[in-house]
C-alpha cells in the first residue's frame, strides 16, 4: 500500500443497507424510542458529541436533535444533565458542542493550543484575562455583561468588547466552564468549581500527537456512523489533521482492527470508514424486514448529515441550511428542516413558533420529488408534527398563507 493510499474495503453494503445502518447507528431506525436523561447519555455515549448553536426558531439544535430522538423530551432535561448534575459539557469539539465530561482529558491539545491562536486575533484581549480570572475567582459566576466595558477588539462574528472576548479565551483554553445559561447568554465561573476534580485532574490519556489522533478520529467516525475520508466539515475541531495524518490514521486503525473499510453499492471509487464496534447493528438492520413507518424532524446540524455529501449520495436528499444566506438566496427558507420517513427524506418543513402565543407555524412544506404519500407515511407525519409540537408545549399548530390551501397537509393537522 503507497503511503497515502487508504486500506482497501473488506465489506460492501448495499444502498438500503448503509442507509439503515445510517439511521440506526443514530438511533432513528426507528426514532424515539430513548426516554429521558439516561437516552441522552445513550446517545452522547454513541455520538461523542453534539452540535450546538445558538438560533433559537423552534429550539436550539441540540434539543432539535434530542426531541427527534428521546421520547416526551424536554429541554429541561438538557438543561439538567449541563448545569445541575454536570454530566455533560459544553465545550468545543466540531465547532460549539456538548460532551461527556468522562471525555475532557482527551481534548486537552485542543484547550492548550487557544491562548496562542487567540492571541493572534487580540492581544488586548489575553492581556486582561488574569483580571477577568480574579474577579470571577473573588465575586462568583459572571457574564460578559457584568463587566462594564465599552472598549472593543476584532473578533470572530463582529467586533465585540474587550472582556466578552478574554471571557471567550479563557473558555476555549478550558480555564472558565458554563455555570448556568439564561437564555443563550453563559455565566461563567472558574473551571475547578464546575469539573469534577478526579477528572480534571487527569492526565491527557493519549501520550503522542498520532495517540490523539487515533482516538479522535475514531471518536468522530462514531460520531457520524459513516465517515468519508475525503476533507469536510465534518472532520473540522481535531487538532493539527490534515489529509495527509486523517489517512495515516485511518490507515492505522484499520490495521489494528478498530476501524473497518467499507463500499457501497452504486457510490464508485467511494471508500468509508465505520468502527468496528458499531457491526453489530449493521447486522440487526440486515435481519429486520419489517418496514419503519416512524417518522422524523431532523435538526440543520444534525450528527446524521454532517457531512451532506455522502447523505446527497446515499439518501439521494441534498440539503443546505440556508440560515445565512440572504433571503433573496434561499431556494427553501431560513429554518428548513428535513423530514424523515423510514429510511428515506421525503419533505422539508419550514417552521416558526410563537413563543408567547405557544402557536407553532407550519409555514411552508416540500415534498421531495418521486415522493407519493400513502395512509400509512401522513399517519406517521401527522403523529411526528404532534410529538413535534408537544415537544414545544404548543398550544396549537397552524398552517401558513403558503400552503393553507394544501388539503394533503392540512390533512397531517386534523
Amino acid at each position: 500500500m503507497a503511503k497515502n493510499d487508504l486500506p482497501a474495503p473488506t465489506l460492501t453494503l448495499s444502498n438500503q443497507e448503509a442507509r439503515r445502518f445510517m439511521l440506526a447507528h443514530h438511533y432513528l431506525w426507528p426514532s424515539q424510542k430513548l426516554r429521558g436523561n439516561d437516552g441522552i447519555l445513550t446517545i452522547i455515549k454513541r455520538l461523542g458529541c453534539i452540535q450546538f448553536d445558538p438560533i433559537n426558531v423552534v429550539g436550539r439544535n441540540t434539543d432539535l436533535v434530542l426531541q427527534s430522538r428521546i421520547v416526551d423530551y424536554n429541554p429541561s432535561l438538557l438543561y439538567e444533565l449541563l448545569y445541575e448534575s454536570r454530566q455533560l459539557i459544553d465545550g468545543w469539539d466540531k465547532g460549539a458542542s456538548i460532551y461527556s465530561v468522562n471525555d475532557w482529558p482527551y481534548l486537552s491539545r485542543q484547550r492548550d493550543a487557544m491562548p496562542v491562536y487567540h492571541a493572534e486575533r487580540s492581544n488586548e484581549a489575553m492581556e486582561i484575562a488574569p483580571r477577568i480570572l480574579e474577579t470571577i475567582r473573588e465575586e462568583g459566576p459572571k457574564s460578559s455583561l457584568d463587566f462594564k466595558d465599552e472598549t472593543k477588539t476584532d473578533w470572530f462574528w463582529a467586533p465585540t468588547s474587550l472582556s466578552r472576548a478574554s471571557m471567550e479565551i479563557l473558555y476555549a483554553s478550558g480555564l472558565l466552564g458554563v455555570h448556568h445559561k439564561v437564555n443563550t447568554r453563559r455565566v461563567f465561573d472558574l473551571i475547578e468549581r464546575l469539573m469534577p476534580a478526579e477528572i480534571l485532574t487527569q492526565e491527557d490519556p493519549n501520550n503522542t500527537d498520532e495517540e490523539y489522533h487515533n482516538w479522535h478520529i475514531c471518536r468522530r467516525i462514531g460520531s457520524m456512523g459513516l465517515a468519508s475520508p475525503t476533507t469536510g466539515e465534518h472532520w473540522q475541531g481535531i487538532r493539527g489533521v490534515k489529509t495527509p495524518k486523517r489517512k495515516a490514521a485511518l490507515r492505522r486503525l484499520v490495521e489494528r482492527g478498530d476501524v473497518v473499510a467499507v463500499s457501497v453499492e452504486g457510490l464508485e471509487n467511494q471508500t468509508l470508514f465505520m468502527r468496528s464496534s458499531d457491526l453489530d447493528k449493521l447486522d440487526a438492520v440486515k435481519e429486520k424486514r419489517a418496514p419503519n413507518r416512524k417518522a422524523a424532524l431532523i435538526a440543520p446540524l444534525d450528527n446524521l448529515i454532517w457531512n451532506r455529501k455522502l447523505i446527497k449520495n446515499l439518501f439521494n436528499f441534498e440539503y443546505t441550511w440556508e440560515v445565512y444566506k440572504p433571503k433573496t438566496q434561499r431556494k427553501y427558507g431560513y429554518y428548513v428542516l428535513p423530514v424523515l420517513y423510514g429510511d428515506r427524506f421525503v419533505a422539508r418543513v419550514d417552521p416558526a413558533f410563537d413563543k408567547k402565543k405557544k402557536i407553532l407555524t407550519i409555514t411552508n412544506w416540500w415534498w421531495e420529488e418521486g415522493v407519493e404519500p400513502d395512509d400509512a407515511m401522513l399517519t406517521a407525519l401527522a403523529r411526528c408534527l404532534r410529538e413535534f409540537s408537544k415537544y414545544l408545549d404548543a398550544v396549537k399548530v397552524e398552517l401558513g398563507e403558503i400552503i393553507k390551501r394544501d388539503n394533503l397537509i392540512g390533512s397531517l393537522l386534523d
